[in-house]
């Protein structure tokens, strides 16, 4: 996970490495297959091999996804669950914000 402690900082970080449906992609084959090289995702994927390690630094610096040196110097990627952990509990504080709100109105438009 990223240095910074800051919920709000982490979620962001998270939210801009899943704006990307490529990063998505990247994610959900590690999700399903486990830890992979860019060459092992590259074969998965509809993306290069220099695009794949190009969002792999990305995730990596988001704190999703961690490199681990492997055998003949090729570097796996395994996903790391925190920062997305700390972006669950981001929206799960935005949306009880909004709880209180959204029930007032439906009772005003309901009255």
């Amino acid at each position: 996970m990223p240095p910074e402690t800051d919920t709000e900082a982490v979620a962001e970080q998270v939210f801009t490495a899943l704006a990307d449906p490529s990063r998505r992609a990247i994610l959900a084959a590690l999700a399903e297959v486990g830890p992979a090289t860019a060459t092992d995702l590259a074969g998965r994927l509809p993306i290069t091999r220099q695009a794949i390690a190009k969002h792999l630094g990305l995730l990596t610096e988001a704190g999703l996804v961690k490199a681990e040196p492997g055998e003949r110097r090729r570097v796996r990627y395994r996903l790391q669950s925190a920062p997305m952990r700390v972006a669950q509990q981001f929206l799960a504080a935005l949306a009880r914000d909004w709880d209180s709100p959204l029930a007032a109105l439906k009772q005003h438009l309901d009255g």
